[in-house]
């Protein structure tokens, strides 16, 4: 199969020939039909998270169809098309796998960054860590609902009920919870790099009820704010938008360095929490919520190939949405 590899931090994807997985006990092999490229990606081949096992295939927003089952898989079928998600394992002894809180298991196995992911003709994974995908949604717009969509919405769920919710960093994960927000009927705020008016538009298309830049104050309060963009300093700037006892939730994985800032932005039980992957249940329950709330996905294909062009996308802030890789 083809397949872009990472042998390098800091350097581009090469493309190489690689043998085809084959599925061992309890896992499936998928023909990859689309897989997202995920700011998290950016992170790992830029170098900025330590110890990827390489040489790697990145990529873990995978969608594709069943075309090798395991032994002692249950659940799925040859043809079936199914997702690989981020958290592609877990150690299911650890104190967190026994409490239930999985996504933060001490020896976890994480696609495309322990383990080969989706830049590539097929995929390996652990059939109990794949989800089967809601109709409606093509393979490129499903794509991304992987990671940002499911990422995007654990973070609401931290958000506990706020009714003006703040969003930091208008990519791939924020148009797709701005989305669910608005269905809620939550006010929603979108902060975006200051001069791109077309973002703003973008976001006001998508429900938000205000869009400015991220230097802008809002027009009231917010109850909570989430921060996909991977900048530190947005964190105080975060804290002095929301209302005496408001959250301000980092939603990635990876984050610029938070300056100091003073005593009064956090005072009035004001608090930082951070998200750290995924469980299966949030899955399920946010797959249940995108085949009942029907999510206007913005994706920009790229071909195999072109992932180092997709990468450098990203990275400089020219996507409307997200990038999703088409072998």
């Amino acid at each position: 199969m083809r397949a872009m590899q990472l042998t390098t931090p800091g350097q581009p994807l090469r493309l190489v020939d690689l043998p085809r997985p084959r599925a061992g006990a309890g896992e499936i092999v998928v023909k990859v039909l689309a897989c997202g490229v995920c700011r998290t990606d950016l992170h790992v081949v830029d170098g900025e998270l330590p110890d990827p096992a390489l040489p790697l295939v990145p990529g873990h927003e995978i969608v594709g169809t069943v075309a090798e089952l395991g032994g002692g898989v249950a659940g799925f079928r040859l043809g079936q098309r199914v997702g690989i998600p981020w958290v592609g394992g877990t150690c299911g002894h650890c104190r967190y796998c026994r409490a239930g809180r999985e996504n933060l298991c001490d020896e976890p196995v994480l696609t495309g960054y322990q383990a080969d992911g989706g830049y590539a003709e097929y995929a390996r994974a652990a059939a109990a860590f794949c989800f089967a995908l809601p109709p409606g949604y093509g393979d490129v717009e499903a794509a991304p609902l992987l990671c940002a969509g499911m990422v995007g919405y654990r973070a609401y769920a931290k958000a506990a009920g706020a009714r003006t919710l703040g969003i930091y960093g208008f990519g791939a994960a924020a148009h797709i919870l701005a989305q669910l927000a608005a269905a809620d009927g939550v006010a929603v705020f979108a902060f975006i790099r200051p001069g791109d008016t077309a973002a703003q538009r973008f976001a006001r298309g998508l429900g938000a009820a205000w869009a400015g830049g991220s230097d802008e104050e809002p027009p009231e309060k917010l109850e909570a704010a989430i921060l996909f963009a991977p900048v530190g300093a947005l964190v105080p700037t975060a804290l002095a938008a929301v209302r005496k006892g408001g959250r301000v939730i980092c939603g990635g994985i990876h984050m610029s360095d938070i300056p100091s800032f003073p005593y009064r932005l956090l005072w009035e039980e004001r608090e930082i929490v951070s998200v750290a992957n995924l469980t299966r249940e949030d899955g399920h329950a946010f797959f249940a919520r995108a085949a009942s709330i029907p999510i206007r996905v913005a994706a920009t294909p790229y071909r195999l190939e072109e992932a180092n062009s997709a990468l450098a996308d990203l990275r400089a802030g020219r996507l409307t949405g997200a990038a999703v890789l088409v072998p």
